[in-house]
């Protein structure tokens, strides 16, 4: 199996986000040019924290480009990983919708950019625009569950299907819905996602590359047998 071109990590633009949207989509034309006119860029260097816990979130996040986990750290350093966002993504919803402090950080796993929608749109939307709410409730639906399978997940399951479940987790539709099988991510930040050690996950790479599940590429991998990853992750 070959890719056609070199390949790259996908970069948005913020009109370009917006058009593959489909909750964006969905809305009427006023709506548009109001989240369009409201619509923010930003950039997050490698390792920058794009919100911290405790804060109050004013914006709601679309990824650009690059790849933003979520994580939480206990006040001993051990730190849980609850996943990343990829290019396409949109996340941030329900620490808005519960107005609340974030109960996790956001951190860049390299040098990313962002589109902010503020949340007196994201109010406006959510009272006026049906579509948004539909949107929402299938976006925070797919996040619990998957959520709910990480905690049986990190209970059940070895270091090898915990590296299939983090590759499983970039491919979703929820953090990467342009559905992208080449994913530019090295075994440093795979590792950091599965919450293992670097070894662990080069271990479990190899594993996998003998098994024809992955091929990898200079700067990144591409997942070749899919359903075999879900089988392990499970």
């Amino acid at each position: 199996m070959t890719r056609p071109q070199q390949m790259t990590a996908p970069s948005l633009t913020l009109d370009e986000l917006l058009a593959e949207s489909p909750w964006f989509s969905s809305l009427d034309g006023s709506a548009q040019r109001q989240v369009r006119g409201d619509a923010s860029e930003r950039a997050v260097s490698m390792g920058q924290m794009l919100g911290r816990h405790g804060d109050r979130q004013q914006v709601w996040f679309g990824v650009l480009e690059g790849l933003i986990k979520w994580s939480i750290t206990a006040h001993d350093g051990r730190t849980v990983t609850l996943g990343g966002q990829l290019p396409g993504s949109w996340f941030g919803e329900g620490t808005l919708i519960r107005k609340a402090p974030r109960q996790s950080d956001l951190i860049a796993l390299r040098d990313s950019r962002v589109a902010q929608i503020p949340i007196a749109t994201f109010d406006w939307l959510r009272s006026h625009q049906p579509s948004f709410n539909e949107f929402l409730l299938i976006q925070v639906n797919e996040r619990l569950h998957w959520f709910m399978g990480n905690v049986a997940a990190y209970g059940l399951l070895n270091t090898d299907s915990l590296v299939a479940r983090a590759l499983v987790g970039m491919v979703h539709p929820l953090p990467n819905p342009r559905g992208e099988r080449y994913l530019q991510l090295s075994q440093e930040e795979l590792a950091n996602l599965a919450a293992v050690s670097r070894q662990t996950c080069n271990k479990a790479m190899m594993h996998f590359k003998d098994a024809g599940l992955i091929r990898t590429e200079y700067g990144g991998l591409v997942v070749l047998d899919l359903p075999g990853l879900q089988a392990l992750a499970q």
